[in-house]
């Protein structure tokens, strides 16, 4: 049997172009903190990742004691810079429209943060009430392990192997593959980068796409195709 039962997006990078103000913010703390970093290499290294778990990997790769502060810091500046800056990514309207599968939002965002950034962009309605943070499934819950992406098929009744998920980063892709979904990778966001398409299709994504106009047609494709999982 071809086709799905449902869509699950990701959101920073695929629905709101917030991760490259993320590591705009990420990378400036990082290298304020003696270890410098660009914020090109940020989105190549950690995009999907939450900001403990950067830091915890930081610290072990560069054996350097990162002040818990940072943890706090980071959030207040990145709350401030996404309620000012965040922007809807082009095309989401129209293919939000286009495609007529239950949907919904599996993020390692905060509740509080996605509920801010769908506002502001106008995406509530499209998603509400199926919007679902990994952070409430607790902190050793997040991507890439596939719990989140496993409780937003649970919450909407349907067998992990009939979703198609959504994603921009190569721990996205991985949580979603260890699910047992199906995946599309998305390059359309500001923080995309020469070998993301790669590094996505490697990660396990069925194919790529770098606009969400072409989403409709690259999900109706799929569908007749049952694929591998």
């Amino acid at each position: 049997m071809s086709g799905f039962d449902l869509i699950l997006f990701d959101c920073d990078g695929v629905l709101v172009d917030s991760e490259i103000i993320a590591a705009e913010v990420e990378s400036k703390l990082l290298t304020e903190a003696g270890y410098p970093i660009s914020s090109e290499e940020m989105c190549i290294r950690f995009a999907g990742m939450t900001w403990q778990n950067i830091l915890s990997q930081v610290e072990k790769d560069a054996d350097i004691p990162l002040s818990a502060t940072l943890l706090d810091k980071s959030e207040k500046l990145l709350d401030q810079r996404l309620a000012r800056d965040v922007k809807i990514i082009q095309g989401v309207d129209y293919a939000l429209s286009r495609l007529t599968l239950p949907r919904g939002i599996c993020s390692n965002s905060g509740t509080e943060r996605l509920t801010m950034m769908l506002s502001k962009v106008g995406l509530m309605e499209h998603f509400r009430p199926h919007i679902y943070s990994a952070k409430d499934l607790g902190a050793d819950r997040v991507k890439p392990k596939p719990d989140i992406y496993l409780h937003g098929a649970k919450q909407l009744g349907v067998n992990p192997s009939r979703c198609l998920v959504i994603e921009d980063s190569v721990h996205g892709v991985h949580a979603a593959r260890a699910a047992g979904m199906r995946v599309i990778g998305f390059t359309g966001a500001s923080h995309t980068y020469p070998t993301h398409a790669d590094r996505l299709t490697d990660a396990g994504a069925e194919t790529v796409i770098s606009r969400m106009l072409d989403l409709p047609g690259m999900v109706a494709a799929l569908s007749e195709w049952a694929g591998v999982v």
